[in-house]
């Protein structure tokens, strides 16, 4: 029988006040318990595929069980399995000597997500482990299906997952790069380090963002942060949104680099779109003569120039105002020609 989900039932502590501590002599410290909430989001947000995984790879095959049946037993089997190895990750590693053959790896959510993935792999039954089903698509869809069935459900809210990935970060942290582990004599001491700790949360000014982050963290997010308001990449004068950017460049910027109207008969440049007029203003010359090429196709360099200067004499300036164009050059050039009469190329001697 299918057993529905149930809202959050493990009961666990969330509230991170600063902690209090005693010292060997007994006598009492403050302990800064900030720590980098963007990590801890991260390392939370693991948790449900990994139980998921393991909740469909201990089912399949199985005609009286399903993920649900067993995700409440699992959740805490998970959490005092990921929270053990936790505890004794530092001193296994290199307290002990027991150092693996490849670097360990310094990053909580690395060595976490290792935890959940083990933890998953435990839980393997015969069938998943031997019908192919852990290559099949099929798998994957029931594991991303039971995510979403758990998150309708509420049934491990994030700020519980949260809690758990705090006291996990604190453990597996042993260069303390992601949680403060400064300590103080007084509540007044820890009180004015609070306001100035580098883990201390803040949310992102780029208005449209709502990313929350440790202060430390502020540069890191602003250099990628989508909602920044930044200079065009393309040296125009224009202030673009940074996730606007790749459009804006492609689109509207007058810096973006167009080829030349006359690209097809011969004019090769690529230009920034915002100068196009100037250049075909200042390269009218040869643009004619790329026309007349393309008009006169078996006329020699020689003959053509003669005819050049024949049509430049007859251009007036409103016809140079609209000559921006292949189409439009073209057409002008073969009335002016008409006007002329037919182009009599210089007779030769033969040599």
């Amino acid at each position: 029988m299918e057993t529905s989900l149930g809202m959050e039932s493990l009961a666990i502590k969330t509230d991170h006040k600063p902690e209090k501590i005693e010292n060997g002599k007994g006598v009492p410290l403050f302990h800064c318990d900030l720590y980098d909430t963007e990590l801890v989001h991260k390392i939370a947000q693991a948790f449900l595929p990994g139980i998921s995984t393991a909740c469909v790879d201990n089912t399949s095959g199985d005609i009286f069980r399903t993920p649900a049946s067993v995700a409440a037993e699992f959740r805490k089997e998970m959490v005092d399995y990921i929270t053990q190895r936790s505890e004794s990750f530092v001193a296994e590693t290199f307290v002990l000597g027991d150092v693996p053959e490849v670097d360990v790896s310094a990053n909580p959510y690395d060595i976490i997500s290792d935890f959940v993935d083990d933890f998953a792999t435990l839980k393997r039954n015969l069938f998943s482990r031997v019908s192919g089903w852990l290559l099949s698509e099929k798998r994957e869809d029931k594991i991303d299906d039971f995510v979403q069935e758990m998150e309708i459900n509420g049934f491990w809210l994030t700020d519980k997952r949260e809690a758990i990935a705090h006291t996990l970060l604190k453990n597996v942290d042993f260069k303390n790069e992601y949680h403060c582990n400064m300590r103080f004599d007084s509540a007044e001491e820890l009180t004015e380090h609070v306001g100035s700790c580098g883990f201390r949360s803040m949310n992102c000014e780029n208005e449209g963002c709502n990313a929350m982050f440790s202060t430390r963290h502020r540069e890191k997010h602003d250099s990628g942060c989508p909602f920044k308001i930044i200079l065009c990449e393309q040296k125009c004068s224009d202030r673009i949104m940074r996730r606007d950017m790749d459009r804006h460049c492609i689109t509207v910027c007058p810096m973006r680099l167009v080829s030349c109207p006359f690209y097809s008969v011969g004019c090769q440049s690529a230009i920034p779109h915002g100068v196009l007029d100037q250049h075909c203003s200042n390269n009218l010359h040869a643009h004619l003569l790329y026309v007349l090429r393309s008009i006169h196709k078996k006329t020699c360099e020689e003959d053509l120039e003669q005819r050049l200067n024949q049509v430049e004499k007859e251009l007036s300036p409103s016809q140079l105002a609209k000559a921006r164009d292949l189409r439009s050059l073209t057409t002008i050039v073969k009335d002016i020609e008409t006007k002329l009469g037919p182009f009599k190329p210089k007779k030769r001697k033969q040599g």
